[in-house]
């Protein structure tokens, strides 16, 4: 499958933290308790082992890494399997290797996802005790995690036997059988409590990462703003010097953005729209195009008007003519 297809809304990043520990446990036979205990490195490379068997050369893998640098070995060899399968999952080593619980969750999610979608999920006969023989550490990784299981059989047949022979005992000095026994020593308030209080401690921690992780993301977000704001070609605008008084306000201001918007409305006010060169000239042309035909209708009006005047005038010379009695007209 395509790895890049598990997203940070798939339903793998929400399965609980208990739950991841019980299938680690489960399939590589080891008795974590943390999930940041994964954080060297092994148990994500052997996990990979377990769903593509022989694919992760195990005499690699450090099961005792400590240090910063002998983890980072190991993820050097996980990464290399993943190149070879051709995963395209990206490992967080700065953040894995730091050991904090949240970041270690979601990448056993993402680990559980993966491997339950290779061959079903599948992984009964894989022998993870065997193959842990071969790295450095597995022995005694091994040893530590069969201790643990042999000591609940030792004790209960320890019991059993103190049972046994303090009931031979009581008959041997005559008690009843049902006589009250003994109070014994409760258990300590703070014994009890214990894991409760480890419990809690855990889910702050896994709280605590959870708040870390928004805040650097929403930080890194406000310095990207911050940089785009400081770029030459932008920096001048009314916006962005809105945008830097709200970047920089000492206090929680809410009349800040209210100041930061009449900034902009009193710019925009301010400032009058400029044309340019090759606008106001077809502007103009249409204007001096107007005035000279009204500069022609106006020349022909007073031509009309001349042409009308002069015949007038002749008209009128011609009466003055019959009337003055010229020999020409009275001729006839």
């Amino acid at each position: 499958m395509a790895a890049s297809n598990i997203g940070m809304m798939d339903g793998a990043y929400f399965v609980g933290r208990n739950e991841i520990l019980a299938w680690i446990n489960t399939t590589l036979q080891l008795g974590l308790s943390k999930v940041e205990e994964a954080a060297s490195g092994a148990v994500a490379c052997q996990l990979m082992d377990a769903a593509h068997p022989g694919a992760v050369p195990m005499h690699k893998v450090n099961f005792d890494a400590k240090t910063e640098y002998e983890m980072i070995q190991n993820y050097k060899v996980l990464q290399d399997v993943f190149n070879k399968l051709k995963i395209t999952k990206h490992i967080e080593v700065n953040k894995l290797t730091k050991g904090r619980p949240l970041d270690n969750l979601e990448f056993m999610q993402w680990m559980k996802r993966y491997c339950d979608s290779v061959n079903g999920g599948f992984m009964n006969s894989y022998n993870a005790s065997e193959r842990r023989e071969s790295s450095k550490g597995g022995k005694e990784t091994n040893r530590r995690t069969s201790v643990p299981s042999q000591a609940p059989a030792k004790s209960s047949s320890a019991t059993h036997k103190a049972q046994a022979s303090s009931h031979g005992a009581k008959k041997a000095n005559g008690h009843a059988p049902n006589a009250p026994p003994s109070r014994s020593a409760k258990p300590s308030p703070a014994n009890s409590a214990g894991p409760a209080y480890d419990e809690q401690i855990t889910e702050l921690k896994l709280l605590v990462d959870s708040l870390e992780k928004e805040r650097d993301f929403y930080f890194s977000k406000l310095r990207d703003v911050e940089i785009l704001c400081q770029s030459p070609e932008v920096e001048h605008l009314p916006i962005v010097n809105a945008i830097h008084k709200v970047l920089y306000a000492a206090e929680d201001d809410p009349s800040m953005v209210a100041e930061a918007q009449a900034m902009i409305s009193q710019q925009q006010q301010s400032e009058q729209p400029m044309l340019s060169p090759i606008l106001e000239a077809s502007e103009e042309r249409p204007a001096k195009q107007e005035a000279h035909k009204r500069k022609s209708i106006s020349d022909l009006e007073l031509e009309e008007f001349g042409m009308a005047s002069s015949s007038r005038q002749r008209l009128s010379d011609i009466s003055d003519v019959q009337l003055c009695g010229s020999p020409l007209t009275s001729f006839t």
